[in-house]
């Protein structure tokens, strides 16, 4: 894998190849962070990377200047590749191993973007707890956006707050938000 833009623009990445893990693509990820950058500073963004496997998704947020991403991950494996890759760089990444659904039921922390990457055979019920479980323990800042990577396979585009979706090859992206209340300044200014 290779870091697309920022800092570390062109570094290579390589992980064990025994990691349980499917890599987002380098042109996914690419046309992600294109929307993103028209949206965020990625300098004031505080990341949760939820099935970080390699820890892809934070590298790019890293290298792009955000200094408060937090990766988590089940695999023991990932997690030590993770922390020894931001050791290396010297990325402000916090790796945690734990199960991803028990991390969202405990966490208070609130976060501006949540990338989740699940294993794309996981099944619909647990897909749509992901979002029911970060909107419930109100996880997403209220400007905040939640990303979740899937197959076609796995419908997401029914679930509340969801805004739009995105497909790449085989990948889809499907983002959710908090549904922005437009205020009516000019009206006021006019009277």
């Amino acid at each position: 894998m290779r870091i697309i833009s920022g800092k570390y623009k062109g570094r290579r990445i390589t992980a064990p190849k025994k990691l349980p893990v499917r890599p987002t693509t380098d042109l996914s990820k690419e046309s992600l962070f294109n929307i993103l950058n028209h949206q965020f500073n990625f300098s004031e963004l505080n990341v949760l990377d939820l099935f970080s496997g390699t820890g892809n998704i934070s590298y790019e947020f890293a290298s792009r200047g955000s200094s408060s991403i937090t990766s988590v991950d089940g695999d023991l494996g990932c997690v030590a590749f993770i922390k020894k890759t931001a050791q290396e760089f010297d990325m402000d990444i916090t790796a945690i191993k734990s199960d991803v659904f028990k991390f969202l039921e405990r966490s208070k922390a609130k976060f501006d973007v949540i990338f989740a990457d699940p294993p794309y055979d996981m099944s619909q019920e647990d897909f749509e707890r992901i979002v029911t479980l970060i909107f419930e323990n109100d996880l997403l800042d209220e400007q905040g956006l939640l990303i979740i990577e899937h197959s076609p396979h796995t419908k997401m585009d029914h679930l509340e707050h969801f805004s739009s979706n995105r497909k790449y090859g085989s990948s889809i992206f499907s983002f959710y938000e908090y549904e922005q209340v437009e205020t009516d300044e000019e009206d006021e200014d006019d009277e």
